[in-house]
């Protein structure tokens, strides 16, 4: 079985094939290759495709089975990169909102979906004023991280609202105090 590790490692290796096809000088050769990748992927499509529609008229459990396979992270980029998932875009952002809302919650955050739209997706990320400092960025690449991986075919994702709130211990920043004057030997402004 291949491991996250190695899956990375492939994906990698096909991302700098696919770079070196498209810098190749001989435009025959390079059309070639390009024709050669696009005609393996209509195959594996088609094949993925007819395996789907095997299992989905299995009655008792094909549903249930392309279901599992829709949530096997491997299978699950596969079926997307072939228009082959069982859950339509806005159905896996909102699964993944709600599988990873309770962890924000857990790091000091407020997670809210705002909108799904055209294969965009905005969220709202907001941070309590009990947390520290890195808390926005973890929080915004946990975000990041869940979305993408529920469905790395996004279009895009804007995280909003990751400005941190004013703090409601009275502590002020040492770069507010020098703005407004304030000496910082005797105190006074």
């Amino acid at each position: 079985m291949t491991d996250e590790r190695d899956l990375q490692q492939r994906v990698q290796r096909i991302s700098g094939l696919v770079h070196e096809i498209d810098s190749v000088a001989d435009p025959g050769l390079r059309a070639s290759s390009k024709e050669l990748v696009q005609l393996l992927l209509d195959l594996h499509s088609a094949g993925l495709e007819r395996i789907l529609e095997t299992i989905a008229h299995r009655e008792d459990l094909g549903q249930r089975i392309i279901d599992d396979l829709g949530r096997d992270p491997l299978v699950s980029s596969l079926l997307v990169l072939y228009g082959l998932h069982p859950l339509d875009l806005e159905t896996r952002v909102a699964h993944a909102i709600e599988n990873i809302t309770p962890r924000v919650r857990k790091g000091g955050g407020e997670l809210h979906l705002i909108e799904v739209q055209n294969g965009m997706v905005r969220v709202q990320v907001s941070v309590t004023a009990h947390a520290c400092g890195s808390t926005a960025a973890t929080l915004k690449s946990m975000v990041e991280d869940a979305l993408y991986g529920a469905a790395p075919d996004l279009a895009g994702l804007l995280v909003e609202g990751l400005d941190q709130p004013a703090s409601s211990t009275g502590f002020v920043p040492v770069a507010k105090l020098g703005a407004t004057g304030t000496s910082f030997v005797t105190g006074e402004s």
